[in-house]
């Protein structure tokens, strides 16, 4: 797959996971409309406001889902902020500052983002700084031309200059590749979820709680007992209210899975030389230490994850749901094999010319 090809993937790719944002946030919006707003589309002539089953002294029907509408309006509204705001946001999570000339290594790692920018054929991001002592490095951006760089203290501190290279050539290809724009928004989008959710389920509380003293055969929204059917449906949005936040999460999670075995190895072939990304991933699997600068939130933008955990060490169903990134074991065994292939290929080569 050329970079055309993957650029054209990625696109692709962020449309499907727009789709699926899009179809929590109806699926959320209309259950609120349903179950508290009382919307029914059916208000044609002759139409009886307490006809199908709804209290009197409820509120009569809506035909309008204004909850699903102003819960897409959220949604787009904070993906269209991600996509502007976006990569300031992630800075100041992070606490990022710019790298200066002044201080030796971070000059170096100024001169190797514009190195590694000239081998991608790309402008030249910006460079930031992200006070921890922990190893870890992101890209973030919806465009080449707007991108960032960050790499942690600990990160600047600890690698060597080939090991640089290499963890910046990895961040350069997920800016080739428009994973960033693609990780970017969907931090957006999950922010987005998280509100949507909390603000529905605090909702479900307030009115169970002031509707204690009504009778039990009254439902959410006003409708008379509402059959098995109504109460399968409520609790089924209620588990979707709950569960939204981590599906999304969860969604995020496999899309940086995918993207970092590819950034590996286009960040490899950039530098031309994968056991330098294989010393660097050594070093920061090293560092099992928690990258406090980074929240949740951003985890998935990471060289590593900022956890600290070992979850991705392990292999299995878990593991490959709830990991932000795949095994490091594997990454560093796909660079080997990768620096073995080039070794060889460079031997053949000399062999030929000799």
């Amino acid at each position: 797959m050329n970079i055309y090809e993957q650029q054209a993937r990625n696109r692709r790719t962020t449309w499907a996971i727009m789709f699926v944002f899009v179809a929590l946030f109806l699926a959320i919006g209309l259950g609120f409309d349903f179950f508290y707003l009382s919307f029914n589309p059916v208000r044609g002539p002759g139409y009886e406001p307490y006809a199908d089953g709804y209290s009197r002294g409820a509120a009569p029907p809506q035909p309008v889902p204004y909850g699903a509408i102003l819960a897409l309006l959220a949604g787009f509204g904070m993906a269209a902020n991600s996509m502007v705001n976006g990569v300031s946001m992630v800075l100041r999570s992070t606490r990022a500052r710019r790298a200066v000339a002044a201080d030796e290594k971070e000059r170096r790692f100024l001169d190797v983002v514009a190195e590694m920018s000239t081998a991608a054929g790309l402008p030249v991001p910006d460079a930031y700084i992200v006070p921890d002592s922990d190893l870890n490095a992101f890209a973030a951006g919806t465009a080449p031309e707007s991108s960032v760089i960050a790499v942690t203290e600990g990160l600047l501190n600890s690698l060597n200059r080939e090991e640089l290279q290499a963890v910046v050539s990895h961040e350069m290809s997920h800016i080739r590749n428009y994973d960033m724009r693609l990780m970017t928004v969907s931090a957006g989008l999950l922010g987005a979820i998280a509100l949507l959710s909390d603000f529905a389920y605090r909702t479900t509380r307030l009115r169970s709680g002031s509707s204690r003293g009504v009778s039990s055969g009254a439902s959410p929204g006003g409708r008379k007992g509402g059959g098995a059917f109504s109460a399968v449906f409520f609790a089924a949005w209620l588990v979707l209210v709950a569960l939204a936040p981590l599906i999304s999460r969860l969604l995020a999670m496999a899309i940086s899975r995918e993207r970092e075995y590819l950034a590996d190895a286009s960040g490899a072939e950039l530098t031309r030389n994968p056991q330098a990304l294989v010393s660097a991933l050594e070093k920061i699997r090293a560092a099992v230490m928690p990258t406090c600068a980074v929240n949740n939130g951003v985890a998935h933008m990471c060289i590593a994850d900022p956890r600290g955990s070992l979850i991705e060490e392990k292999s299995g169903l878990v593991a490959d749901l709830f990991a932000t990134h795949p095994p490091m074991e594997k990454r560093i065994l796909a660079l080997k094999v990768m620096a073995y292939q080039y070794g060889r290929d460079s031997g053949q080569g000399g062999a030929r010319n000799s």
